[in-house]
């Protein structure tokens, strides 16, 4: 079983650019720029408050995860994740609507990657906002928060599908959070 370590902020749009430039200047690698389609299936014995399976569409792979949060007030989530590439996208929704799973949210997503200090650090672009999240151990959490200067930034608590729910649009039985074209 895979454990998730991760820390969240939002950010306003000049931390953003402070951000870009603070991992610059540390010598952080830059690993690259992708864009995302995320779809929350829902259905099963998935408990929505604690647990997701998602499908992420990412420069033409395909990926199945699910994630199961652990319960904590701590802003550093601990959370179980399981993933795998999946060939055939089309094949895995009939398979998942045949187990009685449905879309229920949708939300794209503009992903900067970023390594330092013995983490990952993203830099995301969603419809409703601008965030980083900072991934790997615990000391290297709060090295990387250390190093980029985030040790103020408003932690954001809630996961992308909640924020979707309440931002984004219904479309048909999901709702959706996506740019406009």
């Amino acid at each position: 079983m895979a454990i998730e370590i991760e820390k969240k902020y939002r950010l306003k749009t000049g931390e953003r650019e402070r951000l870009l430039a603070r991992l610059s200047q540390t010598g952080a690698v830059r690993e690259g720029v992708e864009f995302e389609e995320n779809t929350i299936y829902t259905g099963g014995n998935l408990d929505p408050k604690r647990a997701v399976l998602r499908v992420r569409r990412v420069e033409g792979k395909v990926l199945l995860t699910y994630k199961e949060r652990y319960t904590s007030a701590s802003a550093i989530k601990h959370q179980r994740e399981e993933e795998t590439r999946v060939e055939d996208a089309e094949a895995l929704a009939a398979i998942l609507d045949a187990l009685g799973f449905a879309p229920a949210l949708v939300y794209e997503k503009r992903r900067e990657t970023w390594a330092l200090a013995g983490a990952m650090v993203v830099v995301d672009e969603l419809p409703f906002g601008l965030f980083a999240e900072i991934e790997g151990e615990e000391e290297a959490i709060k090295e990387a928060e250390r190093l980029l200067e985030l040790e103020d930034a408003e932690a954001e608590m809630e996961t992308y599908p909640h924020l979707t729910e309440r931002y984004g649009k219904r479309e048909g039985t999901a709702i959706e959070a996506r740019f406009e074209s």
